[in-house]
């Protein structure tokens, strides 16, 4: 178990790179895949491309490195951040496109937010301001939007998470549901002093707190892959949404 493999899920692409022992680059493989606009300022992605990319670009670096799972120690993932998915607890299927960090489609809500004098205590506990760009108020808006997804949800049959806990939940075939601390304090709703998801703003966002994974360090056991996919089952012991895990990797 000499290598490690890093999937990097990124907005145009989703590339694998296996690095041998002394971190030397020994293979990549990447992939692209669609953009969708539905409207202006709306952008969004097909959550079965990025799982589709996922597996295929990993394969394909183990094969063009000549490794099988036996000699890969672990993987980590790092991932567009702010991306939002939600899917089904049973199917692991998305019920609406992922709605991508860039999308503005709820400009207006956290306009009227602000204008409620909402944003100073928000902000107080997250860091960050009111704005499109997080992901409380695009879960919200698929939760509003998609027929019966807020009923499901208060049922416990739906999912939350950033890009990396949907790959996180498809890897490890449903066994674990969980993040780390760089992608959920982008959520709006990490209280980043506690590390914790915060009861007022899942309130505040009209979330429930069942969707929500588990907050972990970064660095840390994710569980396994499963066998089926990668020939054996992969270790994964790391996840950092991607500006946070280029500065790790600057030193």
């Amino acid at each position: 178990m000499s290598h490690l493999i890093a999937i990097d899920q990124g907005t145009t692409s989703t590339r694998a790179i296996v690095f041998a022992a002394d971190l030397s680059v020994v293979a990549v493989a990447q992939a692209e895949f669609p953009q969708h606009y539905p409207l202006s300022g709306w952008v969004e992605h097909d959550a079965e491309d990025l799982w589709s990319t996922t597996v295929e670009t990993v394969r394909q670096a183990m094969a063009r490195a000549g490794i099988d799972a036996a000699g890969v120690a672990a993987i980590g993932i790092t991932n567009q951040r702010e991306t939002t998915v939600v899917w089904d607890r049973t199917t692991g299927r998305a019920i609406h496109r992922a709605i991508v960090w860039q999308d503005r489609r709820t400009a207006e809500t956290c306009a009227r937010m602000k204008a409620e004098g909402l944003e100073p205590s928000v902000s107080a506990k997250t860091g960050l301001i009111l704005d499109p760009y997080f992901s409380a108020t695009k879960l919200a808006y698929i939760l509003d939007e998609v027929e019966g997804a807020r009923r499901r949800a208060e049922a416990g049959e739906l999912m939350f998470g950033t890009v990396d806990a949907f790959l996180l939940w498809r890897l490890t075939g449903g066994a674990v549901h969980a993040t780390d601390a760089t992608n959920a304090a982008r959520t709006l709703l990490c209280d980043i002093r506690t590390g914790q998801w915060d009861e007022e703003l899942t309130r505040l966002f009209r979330v429930p707190a069942g969707m929500l994974p588990e907050i972990r360090d970064s660095s840390g056991d994710f569980g396994t892959t499963r066998p089926e996919l990668f020939g054996g089952p992969i270790r994964i012991a790391g996840i950092a949404g991607d500006q946070q895990a280029a500065t790790v990797g600057q030193a």
